[in-house]
């Protein structure tokens, strides 16, 4: 896959332009996993990943290995491109006006069953070469499910396929990015549909979120990878339990009763925001629920509010996610929705500005 993508004038071939060998410095944004090739980038899977690079000339060449993804691509700040599941190559951006420009990749989709490749940003000298983005002042991360994603968030219907989905998930316009960038905020999600606390969607298979937070990677699910990365949120906001309280509990199933269900999920909630702190001690954690299954959801994260305030736990809240309408995939939360949160937690960030402190 190699291409020219033309800004200023009509289309010609990749061949015609100057060869770009040289790799730009890059700020990285979400969960990546470096190669142990410098020169061969980073490896995403989690959504919310975004890279961004400085230079200065009249091309930029964008090089990935990626046929999971939908992924947009900004010049100075403006969208320019749209990519989907974009393989193995280069993509070059140019004729640009020559100055100095910022180049920006966001990944749109969400791609858990899968890994993906960002090389990184090429120019054709040294001397086009600018120093990377600066780290924002402010960090926050978003750590959930489905809801948190984005997950079908531009449908017009409720009734989609899979491949409606994952066509109409857009991660970059979800409350979490919608959020940080109010803030200025660099941010992260560590957060994949259908998971919950002990219990995924309907008692599905697999990891739950507290059990596969601590990996990067996951390939053929079966290799997990940590990267022990410098991050340290200020902020980190939590929205688990739809999954684990929306459907009735099935024959099979390790808990014999709600009561039972509540119990674990108290108990490892509460171990998962300790480890939490433990891990990032200087922030503030944020819990959050919606008004869905009477109230059931609600109640239960109120108690492990209640007991990490109890135990001495001191930068927490509680944020209500209420009346919501739920018009995206499936009955999933929508645009307007995604509006809607962000709303609610700028409001309540600004009237607490005490989170960005850090300690």
């Amino acid at each position: 896959m190699k291409r020219f993508l033309p800004l200023l004038t009509p289309l010609f071939l990749l061949a015609a332009t100057a060869h770009a060998e040289v790799q730009l410095p890059m700020k990285t944004g979400g969960r990546v996993m470096p190669q142990a090739n410098a020169t061969d980038g980073y490896v995403h899977q989690w959504p919310g990943t975004y890279f961004e690079s400085r230079f200065k000339g009249t091309s930029v060449v964008v090089r990935l290995s990626d046929d999971a993804n939908i992924l947009n691509f900004y010049l100075d700040g403006k969208k320019v491109l749209t990519e989907t599941k974009p393989g193995q190559g280069d993509i070059e951006l140019g004729p640009l006006a020559d100055r100095e420009h910022t180049i920006r990749v966001e990944k749109v989709t969400e791609s858990e069953w899968t890994p993906a490749t960002f090389s990184g940003f090429f120019v054709p000298d040294q001397a086009n070469v600018l120093p990377a983005p600066a780290p924002a002042a402010r960090r926050i991360e978003f750590i959930g499910d489905s809801y948190t994603v984005g997950y079908g968030n531009t449908s017009t219907t409720v009734d989609c396929t899979t491949d409606t989905v994952w066509a109409t998930t857009d991660n970059s316009r979800v409350f979490g990015t919608l959020t940080a960038k109010h803030f200025g905020a660099d941010y992260r999600f560590s957060a994949i549909s259908g998971k919950g606390i002990v219990r995924n969607y309907n008692g599905g298979e697999g990891l739950q979120l507290p059990l596969a937070y601590p990996f990067d990677v996951r390939v053929n699910g079966i290799t997990l990878t940590r990267n022990a990365d410098a991050w340290q949120p200020h902020v980190i906001v939590i929205g688990l339990g739809t999954n684990d309280f929306s459907t009735p509990l099935n024959p099979g199933e390790k808990w014999a009763t709600r009561e039972a269900l509540h119990a674990d999920y108290i108990a490892t909630y509460t171990k998962f925001v300790h480890d939490l702190r433990a891990r990032y001690p200087g922030a503030y954690v944020i819990l959050t629920a919606t008004d869905q299954m009477q109230g059931e959801y609600t109640t239960q994260v109120k108690k492990v509010m209640e007991g990490l305030q109890a135990s001495g736990e001191r930068h927490i809240a509680f944020l209500p996610l209420n009346s919501l309408t739920y018009t995206g995939c499936h009955y999933h939360p929508s645009l307007a929705d995604s509006q809607t949160v962000r709303d609610l937690l700028v409001a309540w960030i600004e009237a607490h500005p005490e989170v960005w402190q850090g300690d």
